[in-house]
């Protein structure tokens, strides 16, 4: 209601003003708090049973799971994963790096709308850097895919890399797999783009492409040797901008992976250009790694190194539960401090003080073995 006219002298005056709120309203909806308290967490079997059904809401929250680091979380996931493990292992997995503007996500939308034009069911699964020092991420990848991002056919998740890479590795492997399960055929890995993450990238992918800019400065002084014997294919992208420069850079990386030994699988990469902005190109990612795929499976190099990555899960799952298990028990905790004092003054060293903490652990492990 408009009880206080402005102009009192004239009654049917246009300017009012509305009456103040006595109270502020509260910024949170209580009503929709308590939906949320009373809302029924679902079953192993419940999510099991959506995911097969290709209910992306049931997918989404089982993915949450997935990431969460929570203990009651981290073992429902696993045993969802575990059923969901034999729906699984059916897709192409495609791991696609570069440096920071290289045109990572623009490609992938490219790419992926011609891939959801022409049947398939496209998971992307974008790993978004997360900073150090506020523990935040963007997770802005559905904005720079908007028109993927619509697809029906298309899913597109954002993770936050939490700082860990094998922290990332594990959760996107599994994520693979829920969505394997969910009957995504094709599964896109986006990396971070820096340091290590493209290590992280190969091991668990079947095809991995490095994107590069062909105006970055001197090509060849940038390759890293361990990024470019990663790589199955390489794409000057953004060739439009000066198509004379992107075919020399081609040339130049053509000539640099000559002189790399030949791969075990029999696969020679390939080098090409390629415009996200045009789409020139973007056929030739696909047929570059259909080609592979089709090679590698013909001489057993794909299911290889399928089982090659699974072992190495194994052993990466082994070291990060015993260094989590011994970092988060409270009397080693405790005695980590005190050591960390000591090593600062000069009365033990570091190697004797790490043994005598690992020897503790496992004592302790022992005690409570015997115990029961």
């Amino acid at each position: 209601m408009y009880d206080r006219i402005i102009d009192k002298d004239n009654p049917n005056s246009a300017l009012k003003v509305q009456t103040a709120l006595s109270e502020q309203p509260s910024q949170v909806n209580k009503d929709y708090v308590f939906k949320l308290k009373k809302r029924k967490e679902l079953s192993v079997d419940e999510f099991v049973n959506g995911i097969l059904k290709q209910d992306r809401i049931i997918l989404s929250q089982a993915i949450t799971l997935v990431e969460s680091n929570r203990y009651d979380h981290q073992q429902k996931a696993q045993q969802i994963i575990e059923r969901c493990l034999p729906h699984a292992g059916k897709s192409i997995r495609v791991g696609i790096t570069g440096v920071p503007g290289v045109g990572k996500s623009t490609t992938i939308e490219a790419l992926g709308t011609k891939l959801t034009a022409m049947g398939h069911k496209l998971a992307v699964l974008a790993i978004d850097p997360t900073s150090e020092k506020t523990k935040g991420s963007i997770l802005g990848d559905k904005t720079r895919m908007e028109t993927l991002a619509n697809d029906p056919n298309a899913f597109i998740r954002p993770s936050p890399s939490a700082g860990s890479l094998g922290g990332v590795a594990r959760k996107t492997r599994e994520i693979i797999i829920l969505c394997e399960a969910a009957g995504f055929d094709v599964v896109l890995v986006e990396t971070v783009g820096v340091g290590q993450s493209e290590v992280v990238a190969h091991s668990m992918v079947d095809f991995f492409l490095l994107l590069q800019l062909a105006n970055a400065g001197d090509e060849l002084q940038g390759i890293k040797r361990g990024i470019m014997e990663m790589a199955d294919a390489i794409s000057i992208n953004k060739a439009e901008l000066d198509p004379t420069k992107a075919g020399l850079a081609a040339t130049q990386y053509r000539n640099a992976l000559s002189l790399f030994p030949h791969n075990e699988n029999g696969w020679k990469p390939v080098v090409f250009t390629s415009s996200a902005y045009t789409g020139d190109g973007i056929d030739k990612i696909w047929e570059t790694i259909m080609d592979y795929v089709v090679l590698t499976k013909s001489n057993g190099h794909f299911h290889k190194k399928r089982n090659e990555q699974n072992l190495r899960i194994l052993s990466e799952t082994i070291n990060s539960t015993l260094t989590e298990r011994f970092y988060s028990n409270e009397k080693i905790q405790q005695d980590l401090e005190k050591m960390q004092k000591d090593i600062i003054e000069d009365r033990i060293s570091a190697y004797i003080a790490a043994q005598n903490l690992i020897e503790e652990y496992f004592n302790q492990v022992v005690e409570k073995k015997n115990e029961i």
